[in-house]
């Protein structure tokens, strides 16, 4: 494989990473309401398990309400039971055919626990970029095998490699300060 295309396929990953990292922020609870923190939940419904997002439109009407419109009304008692199994400190409130979710004020205690979950994600999103440079080092050891390209050129990418990886690990601890601030805000 060409150095070249190496180094193309490593920083696509690390923008997946980063994007992925920042998919489960979504799901960190900051001050605001954010659909993002209920989507992913599995309900079961239909005698299979079911993320809410393909089971229902949900909204945030206002800053401290999350608004669930169940398309099927027949499972507006499994949605709420399944947030409620979900552990996030959220009571449903059914209203009819629609759930009703408003978000308490959080505590400095849980704050502080949110910034630790998020922390935790920013972590492993290092660990995955870190991954990501192992194997495109590996993949440049290989080309300089099989195509017989020079050391020189070889050090020149890997030194490219480790900009790419300083680069993306220095966004996502940027990502991570915005986060604690969001989640610190009052």
């Amino acid at each position: 494989m060409p150095i070249d295309q190496v180094l193309k396929e490593t920083e696509d990953k690390m923008a997946k990473s980063e994007a992925a990292m920042m998919h489960e922020f979504e799901g960190v609870r900051t001050g605001k309401a954010n659909p993002a923190l209920v989507e992913n939940i599995m309900v079961d419904a239909y005698g299979s398990s079911m993320r809410m997002r393909d089971m229902a439109g949900i909204t945030a009407p206002e800053s401290r309400m999350i608004l669930i419109q169940p398309w099927d009304a027949s499972t507006v008692g499994a949605i709420a039971k399944a947030i409620q199994a979900a552990n996030l400190g959220l009571n449903p409130a059914i209203d009819g055919k629609v759930i009703r979710i408003a978000l308490p004020d959080l505590s400095q205690e849980r704050r502080e626990e949110l910034v630790k979950v998020a922390r935790k994600i920013t972590e492993d999103g290092r660990v995955a970029v870190r991954h990501i440079r192992r194997d495109a080092k590996e993949g440049l050891k290989k080309s300089a095998k099989e195509a017989g390209v020079s050391e020189d050129e070889i050090k020149g990418a890997e030194k490219q490699v480790q900009t790419l990886t300083d680069d993306c690990i220095q966004k996502l601890d940027a990502h991570l300060t915005d986060k604690e601030k969001d989640i610190l805000t009052v």
